[in-house]
């Protein structure tokens, strides 16, 4: 697979929707979660990333103009033990919720995801896209998995589950989105997860994602830094409306 560059696969794409990175650090210190929305509509325009103890919400930056929160209002990031779960929607709560109450038995992520499906909203039917870490402390090291749930080329009929898990390898990320491009209905992303260059810190990811994402349409960037010696993780938001 070729390994891309993140800020072309951003800068060459006006919207790939909501976007979710993970990977591991160039050092090999950290890993490493980057997520990001966007919005064509005043309603999805409408709203900022804001942390929380153990996770982060999507709210709206204007509560007067917020017109439906059924699908924009939800906790993109959420930790249960040494556990990170990120998503683009509310399944985030069921991958927790699933784990709760069951625990891990290494297929949690999956197990849960098979009682959801993409969103709908037609006629696009945005997949859902989610990510899982699993941290081995003091061990030093974790592993990750991605997933997109999304309709048949369109056909909501039948809901396609796609699950990928991975290794980390220094230097490299996985990036996974909702949409291939604009569009009119968007189409869904396909194909593998890409195999995307990552740097060593937070910052230096922040600042690649958010100067890359098409101006007029990014609208909220999260970014966690969870360094493999078990020290202090860090996180950066970047919200476009202050």
């Amino acid at each position: 697979m070729a390994l891309y560059d993140l800020k072309t696969l951003l800068s060459e794409n006006s919207y790939p929707g909501r976007g979710i990175v993970v990977g591991k650090s160039a050092d090999g210190k950290n890993a490493m979660i980057a997520y990001f929305i966007m919005g064509r509509s005043v309603n999805s325009r409408n709203r900022i990333f804001e942390s929380f103890e153990g996770g982060m919400r999507t709210k709206a930056f204007d509560e007067s103009k917020l017109s439906d929160p059924s699908l924009i209002i939800y906790n993109p990031y959420l930790k249960i033990g040494d556990t990170d779960i990120i998503t683009n929607g509310d399944q985030t709560n069921t991958v927790f919720d699933y784990i709760k109450e069951h625990g891990e038995d290494g297929f949690a992520f999956e197990k849960s995801l098979h009682t959801r499906e993409f969103e709908p909203d037609a006629p696009n039917y945005t997949p859902r896209i989610s990510g899982i870490l699993y941290y081995a402390f003091p061990g030093n090291t974790f592993h990750y998995k991605l997933s997109i749930l999304k309709s048949n080329n369109g056909d909501p009929t039948a809901c396609q589950r796609y699950f990928y898990s991975y290794n980390p390898l220094d230097g490299i990320g996985h990036f996974i989105h909702t949409y291939k491009c604009d569009g009119d209905p968007i189409p869904s992303f396909y194909g593998e997860p890409e195999e995307v260059a990552l740097p060593n810190t937070a910052e230096e990811l922040a600042d690649m994602v958010w100067n890359n994402l098409n101006e007029d349409n990014k609208v909220s960037l999260f970014v966690r830094s969870v360094p493999l010696d078990g020290s202090e993780p860090t996180e950066i938001i970047i919200n476009k409306n202050k």
